[in-house]
């Protein structure tokens, strides 16, 4: 199976994708954006993303592409995060003026980076990337924060590990795929206990306290609750819910009891909530 990550070889999305799929091949893409445009268009199988960490939050763009796009969410996984300073081999500490990484990655280090002020602190598109670029460089003044197997990907030294502000720090990847192809329960032999939707309620007082009083009557339990803007109608908002399910027939009667409250109802997606 061809998967789809944002980012390159070695990353989180691409340990999360080998998680889900231990046989898939990973095909690296730079902007999300293409990642949805390649599975809508069978370039690829799948597509492994971030939706949300227990220290950043939401990844808001993947809401989005999941509502404008034909797809649906056939599994999740967490995945503990652990930052690491890595190096070109035979790197010392004193020689580093410069620490590249993702935003988020460098937020979620910031007690090590304070700790070691000659190191400026830089933005790159991508953990692993910063991995890769340090080493086609061959920049011995510089290092990365990443994953440990992107320092095993491209050859480059772990020189302190675990250099997260918090241990408490996981992501969580769906595995999306086209609706068509997506695996049944049948299929999987595996009944989802979890189940992802968007919707936008009609525009009268109390709309949003009805649908949720409505589901929470039914006995289902909202795990998550995130607001979107719609694009292009200022102050409209589309809501994304996770919520537990107990069997199909309540994910079904869940969606019929938001179908009269609201302007718009889409299943993301059914599927086995992933353990920690």
């Amino acid at each position: 199976m061809k998967i789809a990550i944002q980012g390159e070889p070695g990353s989180f999305s691409h340990e999360a994708a080998m998680k889900l799929v231990p046989d898939g091949q990973i095909v690296p893409i730079a902007l999300s954006a293409d990642v949805f445009a390649a599975l809508s268009e069978g370039a690829v199988e799948a597509a492994c993303i971030p939706i949300e960490n227990s220290l950043a939050g939401s990844v808001l763009e993947h809401f989005d592409l999941l509502l404008t796009h034909d797809v649906r969410v056939e599994q999740e996984t967490l995945l503990r995060i652990r930052h690491n300073l890595i190096v070109l081999p035979g790197v010392a500490m004193g020689e580093i003026d410069r620490v590249f990484s993702h935003p988020v990655a460098l937020a979620q280090c910031r007690r090590f980076l304070a700790a070691h002020p000659a190191m400026k602190a830089l933005p790159a598109y991508d953990t692993a990337g910063s991995v890769k670029q340090l080493v086609e460089l061959n920049d011995r003044r510089a290092a990365a924060i990443a994953s440990e197997a992107a320092a095993r990907h491209y050859g480059a030294q772990i020189l302190e590990a675990g250099i997260e502000d918090n241990p408490e720090n996981f992501t969580r990847f769906f595995l999306v795929r086209r609706v068509s192809e997506a695996a049944t329960e049948q299929e999987t032999n595996k009944q989802p206990n979890k189940m992802s939707l968007a919707f936008s309620v009609k525009n009268r007082p109390g709309a949003l306290v009805v649908a949720l009083v409505e589901l929470a009557a039914m006995g289902t339990n909202l795990t998550k609750l995130e607001s979107r803007p719609v694009h292009g109608k200022p102050w409209e908002y589309i809501f994304f819910v996770d919520c537990q399910i107990r069997s199909e027939e309540e994910g079904e009667r869940a969606i019929e009891t938001l179908r009269p409250h609201c302007a718009m109802v889409k299943e993301l997606g059914r599927y086995r909530e992933a353990a920690r």
